[in-house]
Formats: structure tokens, sequence, C-alpha cells
């Protein structure tokens, strides 16, 4: 293999780049409890902390065993998170503290626990993963029993269940593994010693875990999976450095595939790889040239690598036109020891013109033992052509015979003006025409007749079969094989050119449709994409069915358009979408319905039943077709997926929108109706008590009191009113003339009352023209940005300025305090929204100035927010109202 093919795996690659900022997992696995998993890992921990490696101790279960707890001694440990749980105190890993403290490395004991409820996660290891997560190396500890994919077979072993396990992934991503073992001997002597559990518990599991068959059968689970964690780190570093396999440091088989499905083979190698104790991958290669496979063969082949994954392989499907190398290529980069392929099914010439694939792969396959099965026959080396059907056969030699009597006339008559001493060489012109438009078969009858033409009209004797010179002879056989390796070098050409062709078609369609669906917005859109083009790209009627309902199913989509299934069609749709699997036309349910039902699966299960009639109900799907629909109804279900993703995901904000409105509400009604109502109460209660012993300024400030807080709670239940009819789309303001002028001077004098001891400026430009709008809701308006400046803007106060600008008339409302961050100008007028200052001060219900853009925009007006406004500071509100020209307003502030 040259230097250029013998590249690093990506993938492998991909995967090493991707661990790069995790930290690290060591994992100490052992056959069961007591082995000397948390001794040997403790031992392990001082010795690097003797080191100098940062280490701390986030939990380890010592189980009251002295040498374990000794060992612990002068390591940091750290606290543990009491929990109370059904009336007890639970002693948890604390993960918070262990992220905030961040060492290099942390000992968390015993991976398969499961923490108390109301811990961040339901388990441990997924507490290590997250510390990984955060770049801390983690060492752990783990029995075989626990670990996901073995807890039935020890349950079976034992007769004890596994209530608390690991997903394998946990252990397969671990960077190193340590086998911690000892003898069944060697664990029941320390049973009985009391070094791992109490006496009487220790008596009671010898009698039922503790069993030496039990211990036996536990330790070769641990030390195989052992190998296997070992062995999988050894492929791994095959593929990242490039070595070319196999090291045989551990059985590994091959089956290949053939046309035909060879399930016997599967099984055969099944048996094998089971007596072997090893892994095992089922591969087929397709052939270049077989774009036009049949659906069955399609199905048969689908079926085949199925029960090879049922029956423990992994699979794998590789294309190529070298299928020997493909698959040697392919077994050294998967370090396969032994390839099993089954017998060939060429006949005696067909072995004697070519090699057979088992043959090929023996011969190539210096390092890999090839074990020929006799189950499960694969096909031979790909052939150059393939049989035509019968009527292409006579309509080809037809064609064949006509091109070349027209050449052997264009002959005689070009003999009769040029000395042309070879006049063979013009019968290639047949050939070529026949292979590339009527392909190989053709082609060969075109030469064969051009070698009788060749010989009859232009080789002496004319007119006759007869050669008399050994050279003539000699030309015509080599023109005829000239002849016959063009036209098959054409025809092959030819086929590749339309196999090319209808790859691009395959191509472009999917592409188009990959296009329509990113573009689809609905997931009516998405359906309706679907229906046309799989009509287009099938030539069949399609139809899409989604969620059942009473009586029937809802046809979402067809085309062309259908209004409702028979019962039979109902029945196949609903058997698809209920079992995930097709039904229908040339399927093992209701086969004579005149759909066949396909169920678009996606990772949360079928979401819809794609229908489609055939446009030849005695013909199976071609592999083209096959493929093709496959491919569209993959990428429809992902669409679905996707689109119902989407939605759940703007469920989930508008959800979380609400929550934060009614927690915002529920906090602005907690302050701003209990302030109020607590002042107004003490004021009231002291009245009551005390009354005429108060001096009366006393009385009359708490009269003053009341009357301001009622004031400020009838101002916030008003707020709130406004802003429900606002929503509610039941503001309709009046279309008076107002004047401008005077709803400023009324907003100024209530804002005086208000706050007295601030100063209100008002700047009105003379001639002030009139507007449309209801002057109640403009003074409320001009009152609640008033009443903001007073509040917000500083003792300074605020200033309201009116002038007329073109065709409008602009009213701002200016404070000099600290003013807006410019972050947050286009947010201020969002309900409830309370941010904004720059020194992080939130006050209020946040409803002021939303009420405000609400009734302005209700009277046809625009309001914006100006930050800073005077000096660098300050805010301004800014509102443009459009002008009624020909009026003006009289009254001035």
């Amino acid at each position: 293999m040259s230097l250029e093919e013998r590249r690093p795996d990506p993938d492998a690659l991909l995967a090493l780049t991707g661990k790069e900022g995790q930290g690290k997992l060591r994992v100490f696995l052992g056959a069961a409890p007591g082995v000397g998993k948390t001794y040997a890992m403790l031992a392990r921990a001082r010795a690097a902390k003797a080191e100098g490696l940062d280490i701390v101790i986030g939990l380890v279960e010592t189980h009251g065993r002295k040498e374990t707890e000794a060992l612990a001694e002068g390591l940091e440990i750290l606290p543990r998170r009491k929990i109370a749980y059904r009336g007890r105190s639970i002693e948890e890993f604390d993960i918070d503290a262990a992220l905030e403290r961040k060492p290099r490395l942390i000992v968390v004991d015993e991976l398969a626990h499961t923490n108390a409820p109301d811990s961040r996660h339901p388990k441990r290891w997924q507490d290590v993963e997250e510390l990984l997560d955060a770049g801390v190396d983690v060492w752990t500890a783990l029995n075989i029993q626990h670990l996901e994919s073995l807890a039935d077979v020890v349950s079976r072993i034992t007769g004890v269940a596994v209530r608390e396990t690991v997903p394998d992934r946990v252990l397969q991503s671990a960077a190193d593994v340590i086998l911690v073992d000892i003898t069944p001997d060697e664990l029941l002597q320390r049973l009985q010693e009391g070094k791992v559990y109490v006496p009487e518990t220790a008596r009671r599991a010898t009698q039922n875990f503790f069993t030496p068959r039990n211990l036996t059968a536990l330790r070769e689970l641990a030390l195989r999976r052992t190998a296997e964690r070992v062995d999988d780190q050894m492929v791994a570093y095959l593929r990242q450095g490039a070595i070319e396999g196999p090291w045989a440091t551990a059985e590994r088989l091959l089956v290949c595939v053939g046309d035909e499905g060879s399930e016997s083979a599967i099984r055969e190698a099944a048996r094998l790889a089971s007596a072997l104790n090893a892994s095992w991958i089922a591969a087929y290669v397709e052939r270049a040239g077989h774009e036009t496979q049949s659906a069955e063969a399609v199905r048969k082949l689908d079926d085949a690598l199925h029960l090879a994954e049922r029956l423990g392989a992994e699979t794998a499907r590789l294309s190529g036109d070298d299928l020997a190398g493909e698959i040697l290529k392919f077994a050294r980069q998967e370090n396969i020891t032994q390839i099993v392929v089954g017998r060939s099914r060429a006949g005696f010439l067909g072995k004697f013109f070519r090699r057979s694939l088992p043959d090929e792969i023996a011969r190539r396959a210096a390092d890999i033992a090839v074990l020929l099965t006799g189950a499960g026959e694969v096909a031979p080396m790909p052939r150059a052509w393939k049989p035509p059907k019968t009527a292409n056969i006579w309509f080809g030699l037809a064609a064949a015979t006509g091109a070349v009597a027209a050449t052997a006339g264009v002959g005689v008559l070009i003999e009769n003006w040029l000395n042309i001493p070879n006049m063979a060489v013009i019968f290639l012109l047949p050939v070529m025409v026949c292979a590339i438009w009527l392909g190989l078969s053709s082609a060969i009858a075109a030469a064969v007749l051009s070698f009788f033409a060749c010989d009859f009209f232009f080789v002496e004797p004319r007119y006759g079969l007869t050669v008399t010179e050994p050279q003539e002879f000699l030309e015509l056989v080599v023109s005829l094989a000239v002849a016959t390796v063009t036209g098959m070098l054409a025809s092959r050409m030819r086929e590749q050119s339309h196999a090319m062709r209808r790859r691009a078609e395959t191509a472009q369609s999917l592409f188009d449709f990959s296009r329509k669906l990113s573009a689809a917005t609905s997931e009516d859109d998405i359906l309706w994409a679907t229906t046309s083009q799989v009509q287009k790209a099938m030539e069949s009627p399609c139809v899409v069915i989604l969620t059942p309902e009473e009586g029937g199913f809802a046809i979402a989509a067809s085309w062309p358009p259908l209004d409702q299934l028979d019962a039979g069609e109902d029945g196949a749709a609903r058997w698809a979408l209920e079992k995930s699997e097709a039904s229908g036309w040339r399927t093992g349910t209701l086969p004579n319905v005149r759909f066949q039902f396909r169920p678009l699966a996606t990772p949360r299960g079928v979401v819809a039943v794609c229908g489609v009639e055939p446009k030849r109900r005695a013909e199976a799907f071609s592999g083209q077709e096959e493929r093709m629909l496959t491919a569209l109804l993959e990428q429809t279900a992902i669409a679905i997926d996707r689109s119902r993703l989407v939605g759940d995901s703007i469920k989930a904000a508008a959800l979380e929108e609400n929550e934060r409105l009614r927690t915002t509400l529920l906090a602005s009604l907690s302050h701003d109706l209990r302030t109020p109502l607590a002042s107004i109460t003490a004021a009231i209660t002291s009245l009551r008590q005390l009354g005429e012993r108060l001096p009366p300024d006393d009385r009359r400030d708490l009269m003053a009191s009341i009357e301001e807080e009622a004031g400020r709670l009838g101002r916030f239940i008003a707020n709130l009113l406004d802003m429900s009819r606002i929503e509610a789309g039941g503001l309709a303001p009046r279309r008076d003339l107002v004047d401008v002028a005077s709803a400023i001077r009324a907003a100024v004098e209530r804002i005086r009352k208000t706050y007295p001891a601030q100063r209100t400026a008002v700047s009105v430009a003379p001639e002030l023209p009139l507007i449309r709008g209801d002057a109640n809701l403009l003074g409320q308006v001009l009152f609640n940005l008033l009443d903001n400046a007073h509040k917000y803007g500083g003792p300074n106060g605020a200033i309201v300025h009116a002038r007329p600008e073109g065709a409008e008339v602009v009213i701002t409302v200016t404070d000099e305090g600290p003013g807006v961050k410019p972050s947050d100008l286009d947010r201020i007028f969002e309900k409830f929204y309370r941010g904004g200052r720059p020194d992080g001060r939130k006050a209020g219900t946040g409803l002021g100035l939303s009420i405000c853009r609400g009734l302005v925009q209700a009277m046809g007006g625009e309001i914006i927010a100006q930050s800073p406004a005077i000096r660098r500071r300050g805010t301004r509100i800014v509102m443009r109202f459009p002008a009624v020209h020909g009026t003006s307003g009289g009254a001035k502030p």
C-alpha cells in the first residue's frame, strides 16, 4: 500500500482530538466486592501525592476496613454534602465543592452509586462525567456486575438482581482500566477473616452471592471485558498511527456478504466467532455498475446484514471496483485476523477465464487467514458485461447487420476511387457505433459480421469466404480481436456514462429536495414537498398520513390529490404506523392493496406514514428506485422531526416567557401593593388608637400619607387595567382635536402636586398645531413620563418641551438623571422590564413606559427613548404625533 493510502483514520483522529481539554478517567475494575479496588486506588493515590501531584479524595467508602482507612490518612479529603432523607441524614459526594476546588486529580469511589433524590445528577457516574468535562482527572472503582450490558447475565448467574448499573460507554471512554483481581479462594478467605463484611453479613454472603461458582464466573467476565477494552485501545492506536494490521493479539473475523444475502455464511461465521470468543464484522462491497440492482436483491442484502447485527456482528458497506482490494484494505484497518468467505458460483469456464473472489482474496491476503466455507456462495469477480434481454438481442443483431452492410457498401464505393491496402479498418466504425448506442452484445455481433464481410468483399478471392494467403487470415483475426476489444471498451464506457448520469440525476434530485425542505417553514410545506418529489421521482401517486383520528387516518398530503383511503389501505397504514414496518403492496401485510406504506421513523418514534402506489404492479421497485425512495423518506422524517422540535422549542420559550412574566408580576404585586397598604394600615391604626391625643400636625401628616398612598395604589391598579385593555385590543381612543399645550399644563399641575419639592420646567412653542387623539390618554402619558423623570431623574426635576416639526408635533420629556444604558434603550418599553439604569438599581413594576407606548401608538403616534440627553447625562422620551394643519391651540401652560 502506498504512503498516500496509509494515512491515519480521520474518525480516529477526530475522536482523539475530541478528548482534548477533558479530564482522563481511570477505572479500577473488580469481579466482586472485597477484591481490593479501593485499597489499590488509594495506594496509587498516595504514590501520586508523594510525586507532587495535586490530588484530593472526593469520596471513598472504606466500609470500616482499617488498612484502607490508613491509606487515606495524609490525603486531602473534601467534606461530604449532608442530605436529610426519610428522617435521617445521608452523606453524599459534593460535586460543587469538587468543581470549586478543581484539583488535578480526584478520587471518587463506587461509580455505580445512586445519589440522593435532590442531587444534581441521579447517578454518581454522571457526577464523574461533569468532572471530566471540567478538565479534572478522575479515579474510580467499579464491580463488573454493575456494567449495564452484563447486568442480566450476572442476574442469571448469581440469582441476584443488579439494580445499580453504569452504561458501557463510560468504561469504553476510560483512558485506563486497571483490573484488580484475586482468586475466589482468596476472596472467600478475606470474607471469613472479616475484611470485607462484618461476620454475620459475611456468613449470609457466602451462602448467596459469594459462592465459588459465582465468583469464578464474575472473574471470567471481568477478565474478558478488560481484554476487550485493551483490544479496542490497540485498534484505535493502529488507526491513529496509520499502522497496518493485523496484530494477532485477539481473534477478529470478517465475513463477506454476497449479493444474495449469504445468510448461511453469516450463521457459520457467528458460530465460529462464538467458538473463538472473537468479535466479527459482516461486510458487503457494492460493485461498480450495479446501480440497477433489483429491489429484491437490496431487500435480501438488508435482511442479511440485519441478521448479522442480531447475531452480534458489526456491519459495514464498502464500495469499489476492486472487490478483493477493498475487502483486504478494510480488514487491515479493522485488525482482522481471519476472513470468512463462501464458495464462488462461477462455473468451469468462468474459473478458467477469470479468478474467483475467494481465490483473489487468498492470493493477496499474505498475512490474514482466509476460511472458505461451503455455505453462502458469493458472486465471482465482476464481469465486463451482462446478458441483455432477448428483445434487445434481436434488435441489436438487426442493427449490427444493417450497420455492417452499410459499411461494406461504403467500402465498395470508396475502393473505386481510393486504393486502400487494408479495408478492415473501416469496419471498426459499425462496432463502435453499436457499442455506444446498443451495448456490448450488438458490438460483438458487429465485430463477427465485420470479419465475414471484410473477407467476402475485400479479401482475394473476392465474394467468397476462402482466404488464400496466411497473412490475410492473420489480418482478419487481428481485426476481429481489435474490433471485439474496442466494442467491449466502448460498451463499458457507455454503461459507466449511463451510471454516472443516473447518479448525477439522483444527487441533483436529492439536492433539490433538501433545498425545498430547508426552505419549508411548516409541517404542511414539508409534506407537500415530499409528496410532489416522491411522485416525480417514482412516477407514482404518493400519500402521507400523520396521526390517527377516530374512525381512520388523516391524509395530511397527497399528489395527485386523494380524498380518502379504503378500508384495506386504512388498515395497512395503521399497521405501518403502529408496528413501524412496511405494509401493503408486495409485503407480508395486506399485499393486495394498491399502496405500499412505509413508516417515517425518527429517534422519537414514527412521525408519519408514506404510501406509494407502484407504477408497475407486476414488478418490484428497482434498486435505484428503492434507494431513491429510502433517501427521500429519511430526509422527510428528519425534516418533520426538526419541525416538531422547533415547535416544541417555541412552546418552551413561550412557557418560559410566561413564567418569567408571572414571576415578575407577582413580585411587583407583592411589593407595589404591600407597601402602600402597609402605610395606609399603619396610619389608620395610629389615628384609631391615639385619636385626639395626636397633635393636629401629626394627624394631618397621617391623613396626607393615607391620601398619597391611596393615590399611589390607585395609579398602580389603573396601570394594570390599562395594560390589560391594551393587550386585549379593547382600547379605542377618541379622535378629537387635542390642544397639546392644555394637556401639558394639566399634566404638569398634577405632577407638581405629587412632587412639590422638585422642579418641572415647561417650554411650548407658540401657535402649536392641534393633533388628533384623546386628551385624557395624552395627559395620562405625560403624567407617567413626568412621574418616571422625577423618580429616576434626580433633584433637577424634568423638562417638558413641545414644538412643531414639519408635519408633526414633537413632545419631549427630559430628565438629568444617570440615564439609560445604550443596550437597554430598545427594551425599556417592554412589559415588566425594569433594567436600564447604569447604577444597576431596579424599581417599579416596569409597566409605566409599556403603557405609554401602547397609548401613544393607539393615538397614531410613535415614542422612542434617547440617552444621554443633556451634558452626557439624563434620558429624553420623544413622542411624535401627526399635526392637523391650519389649526393651533390657544391655551398656554
